[in-house]
């Protein structure tokens, strides 16, 4: 199985500069290589391969001195990105819908880059530095340690600045016992999760806590000059903002779904459609700000360690259907109460839901 570990990065103002300027040649690799295969198939009908993509590499090399400041593998993992994104691009058109072509990337939107191999040495560990293929020792902050066979490095740079080394390990899981407890989960907007056992989880609402925050923010760069340093002060402020809100909804993803895990061996999700739940413009902000996704998928990750196992239901009259006679009570989106005509049921309508939909999990499992 497939992990990754990610830590932050000190680099000193020389190494910001060869960091920099790597994801520079990186981002002219990746324009360079989508507009020689874009071009290749809108003027010759020909698809040009990512091993004759990296056989061209070898001669921009030769043309451009600049690209041998990069770790050669880097460069082929950027065409090895463009293939890829390629690829999903044609996959999805095959399957009926409208993904939007692989678009060039701008100054400052190339943000990653990859040693792909560990073995090669492009990368290791000396003393308590990192050091990285043609940039040097880097000061790193290893806060857990690494569990695992190193597969990949990834040097990430965040919108404000900070860098960060992300580990892909590969390692054999080790499960615990499997628990005898089960839980549907109910997920909303009033309450972030509403078990079947009654238990809630209030809903955080980060985003609308620091909405005034980011809307002063915001104000302050549309009236800086484009262009000014001002301006670039001024971006980086909103980013800021926007990484304090993302780290903070992570970071309670991640307490909570370590509390449910420890918990319950089998947890039951609906399996919802959130992008197209986030066409109704008046929930798209906050269905956005519970990030529904990302507390299943790392509920699912920690359950493969914790010895849990996690069951995703079609959502379907889950929330209209009674959970004890299984009549439909049509309810609107304001009823927060399930109250059943056909055999007297009164509950709360989330915990009604919940109840549904650990019926259909355990359904599944037969």
């Amino acid at each position: 199985m497939r992990r990754t570990y990610r830590y932050r990065i000190y680099p000193t103002k020389s190494q910001v500069t060869l960091l920099d300027q790597t994801l520079e040649i990186c981002r002219w690799v990746y324009n360079d290589t989508l507009a020689l295969r874009k071009n290749a198939w809108e003027q010759e009908q020909r698809s040009i391969s990512l091993y004759e993509t990296n056989k061209i590499l070898t001669q921009w090399k030769r043309d451009r001195p600049e690209l041998k400041q990069v770790y050669a593998q880097t460069l082929q993992n950027v065409q090895v990105r463009v293939d890829l994104a390629l690829k999903a691009f044609f996959r999805r058109v095959k399957v009926g819908e409208k993904p939007g072509y692989p678009r060039f990337k701008g100054k400052g939107r190339y943000d990653s880059f990859t040693y792909p191999q560990a073995e090669k040495g492009g990368f290791k560990f000396v003393g308590d530095r990192l050091n990285l293929s043609k940039i040097g020792d880097v000061k790193i902050v290893l806060h857990r340690p690494i569990k695992g066979t190193i597969k990949t490095l990834t040097i990430q740079r965040s919108a404000t600045g900070k860098w960060y080394a992300c580990f892909s390990v590969e390692y054999d899981p080790d499960p615990q016992p499997q628990k005898e407890t089960v839980v549907g989960v109910d997920v909303g907007l009033e309450s972030f999760a509403t078990f079947s056992n009654g238990e809630k989880i209030e809903n955080p609402r980060f985003f609308r806590t620091d909405e005034k925050a980011l809307a002063k923010a915001q104000r302050k760069l549309s009236k800086v000059e484009k262009g000014t340093p001002e301006r670039k002060k001024a971006r980086k402020i909103v980013a800021h903002v926007h990484e304090q809100i993302a780290n903070k909804r992570l970071n309670f993803a991640h307490q909570t779904s370590r509390q449910l895990v420890d918990r319950f061996g089998t947890i039951v999700f609906e399996d919802l459609n959130i992008t197209n739940m986030q066409k109704n413009h008046c929930l798209a902000k906050s269905i956005a700000d519970v990030a529904w996704n990302q507390f299943v998928t790392i509920t699912t990750s920690k359950a493969e360690d914790a010895g849990s196992h996690v069951i995703l239901v079609n959502p379907r009259n889950t929330s209209q259907m009674c959970s004890r006679c299984g009549k439909i009570v049509a309810k609107k989106l304001s009823d927060r109460i399930h109250t059943c005509p056909h055999c007297g049921l009164v509950m709360d309508r989330d915990q009604n839901a919940a109840v549904n939909i650990l019926r259909l999990g355990l359904q599944s499992l037969g």
